[in-house]
């Protein structure tokens, strides 16, 4: 009699070798789902990485302008004054006029 009550409760109701065969199909089934997930968004990532550094076409790029302290060319200096006149040949005809 007591092995009549043991056969039909409600917790024996699966045999060990399912249990563990059902648990490695569920682990199966995530493992390929996670190697799925990680390959996809790592082909994402790839795309938006060579697309972020792809090289530049004249014109499709924007760069921001201007100097970080623009008031430093409102005078000029005596360094860049005297190449001015260097480059412009007015070393040789100040020294005619005076």
């Amino acid at each position: 009699m007591q092995n009549d009550e043991k056969e039909h409760h409600p917790v024996q109701g699966m045999e060990p070798e399912t249990t563990k065969n059902i648990a490695y199909a569920v682990m199966g089934f995530s493992l390929l789902l996670m190697v799925w997930f990680i390959s996809q968004r790592a082909m994402k990532n790839r795309s938006s990485m060579l697309e972020s550094n792809a090289p530049k076409i004249a014109g499709e790029d924007e760069m921001d302008g201007g100097a970080r302290n623009p008031q430093q060319f409102d005078e000029p200096d005596e360094d860049a004054l005297e190449e001015m006149a260097k480059l412009l040949g007015e070393d040789e005809d100040s020294g005619d006029e005076s």
